[in-house]
């Protein structure tokens, strides 16, 4: 496979115990691979991971936190559509935040992303999540073409603490594994809350 091309996806190894979630292919990331791929594959990885997590569950469920945390996994959905956003269209490119992004007051509520998913279908929410992926993806295959490959600065850097400077594609690459196996971690215990499913 080409460094410029997303990895192929192909049915998960692991069970399936969780309503449709059989639907939803994983790969397990290559053992041995150049570094576009592999770093590509495992945020592919937990991409399929956050949606089987959220595979056949109602609106009331994907809405329902685990206490004392307010966290849902319809919030984990819609923040996560804004992380691929943020990171490869905003900050990368440099372009401005795309609907529903681009009206919202952060400074009202720095959670909104989190928050006002609780108010959306599950469907819009799948919609959303999966469109980001697919435009963070259609991003990718021409950003790792070009020469400066995973060299590649940011077109808009940023000052606050962690996340300041001139970060590079490859440093996206890996925030982005980082971003989704923190929050496949949180999905975890919140459907094995809400149904018992685990293994996802």
């Amino acid at each position: 496979m080409s460094a410029g091309t997303s990895p192929q996806i192909s049915p998960a190894t692991s069970a399936d115990t969780g309503p449709g979630t059989s639907e939803i292919p994983r790969a397990d990331p290559p053992l041995a691979a150049d570094e576009v791929t592999m770093l590509r594959s495992f945020v592919d990885f937990y991409r399929a991971t956050i949606r089987r997590q959220c595979a056949g569950l109602t609106a009331e469920q994907l809405r329902t936190p685990h206490p004392p945390s307010t966290m849902t996994l319809a919030g984990m959905l819609k923040h996560l559509a804004y992380v691929e956003d943020f990171w490869f269209s905003v900050r990368l490119l440099g372009n401005d935040p795309a609907p529903p992004w681009d009206t919202v007051d952060w400074s009202a509520d720095r959670d909104w992303d989190w928050n006002s998913a609780l108010t959306d279908s599950p469907e819009r929410l799948t919609a959303l999540f999966d469109g980001a992926v697919a435009a963070s993806e259609r991003i990718l295959d021409e950003a790792v073409g070009q020469s400066q490959g995973l060299d590649q600065e940011v077109a808009r850097p940023a000052g606050h603490a962690g996340h300041g400077g001139r970060v590079t594609l490859r440093w996206i690459l890996v925030h982005m594994v980082e971003e989704y196996s923190r929050h496949a971690g949180h999905a975890d215990l919140l459907r094995e809350a809400l149904d018992g499913a685990t293994d996802l």
